[in-house]
């Protein structure tokens, strides 16, 4: 292929552009035809909409791991090629569930904030069984974070074929029989139709009364008013949450007050590290395109991830 003309959207972006001119491509406006199409702005499915209109683009580019909208827009098809940013932030991200699980099981927001010795406490993540659902990238990275710890580690998939580094992987069909025992539930996964709310008051009745909830996926995967009921309960250890329903998390809402729960503001990949590291996808993946070879991050339509 001679040099791939790579349209960039919906705004000129310096970083994408060096990252496209790294891989041997030419960065463009999106309002003239080109092979390729880098989409920045995940909720903006019309302005994609029309991007893809005017670029007739055959390769498309996502610039988030969670391509939900997209899929809910009903723009993915088979007439061209689609690949998201899944597994780009996956260490990262697997790096904040992993702090977010200790910090639950250590009592450390408690802790920072208290102005008296108080009374001694914690949990240890050793030798646990964990539970995590998804099998994607951020799964991967966790559990090469959680080796050093010892623990037994039940994979939530679609299917059951294994996953490295996990002791036992079930279908989502199993959910229910390998929550009881998990110290820490982690969600890891894509949001589908299928995986709206797959956590609800059901699957929070049957965990373990000092488990803990980690999220870093959507906040969707999770019923909240399921959530809030079993913190103030106390049928369960506790909630760690990057991401909720609604999001942001308004002031005032219920899980604000609950003290066993942690929330960070869907910061798990900040921009200050997610930026540089899909510049890298984008530099890899324009030279695969031109090269005519595979590309990473392929999107299933038919899956919507």
């Amino acid at each position: 292929m001679t040099t791939p003309r790579i349209a960039i959207g919906p705004d000129r972006d310096q970083v994408i552009e060096d990252g496209v001119l790294a891989g041997g491509g030419l960065p463009v406006a999106t309002d003239s035809p080109a092979d390729a199409l880098i989409w920045l702005a995940p909720r903006d499915t019309e302005g994609l909409r029309a991007a893809l209109a005017a670029t007739e683009a055959h390769w498309v580019q996502l610039s988030s791991a969670g391509i939900e909208k997209t899929a809910a827009a009903g723009l993915l098809d088979r007439d061209r090629v689609w690949t998201s940013a899944k597994g780009v932030y996956a260490d990262e991200v697997a790096e904040h569930s992993l702090a977010l699980a200790l910090a639950g099981l250590r009592q450390l927001p408690e802790r920072i904030t208290a102005r008296s010795w108080g009374e001694p406490g914690g949990d240890s993540l050793l030798d646990q069984k964990v539970t995590i659902l998804g099998a994607g990238g951020i799964t991967a990275s966790l559990l090469r974070l959680l080796a050093p710890f010892r623990v037994s580690a039940t994979v939530v998939r679609r299917g059951s074929e294994p996953v490295a580094g996990a002791a036992r992987t079930v279908p989502v069909s199993g959910l229910a029989a390998v929550l009881p025992n998990a110290k820490v539930v982690f969600l890891a996964l894509a949001l589908t139709p299928e995986t709206e709310h797959i956590i609800g008051a059901e699957q929070l009745a049957v965990m373990r009364p000092d488990a803990w909830l980690v999220n870093v996926a959507r906040g969707r995967h999770v019923v909240t008013d399921a959530l809030v009921a079993a913190l103030a309960a106390g049928s369960i250890g506790g909630a760690a949450l990057d991401v909720t329903d609604p999001e942001p998390l308004p002031d005032g809402h219920p899980l604000w007050t609950q003290r066993r729960c942690i929330i960070t503001p869907h910061t798990a990949d900040p921009s200050e590290l997610a930026d540089p590291a899909f510049a890298r996808r984008v530099t890899d993946n324009v030279s695969r395109f031109a090269a005519g070879r595979p590309l990473l991050g392929l999107v299933d339509p038919a899956a919507g991830y």
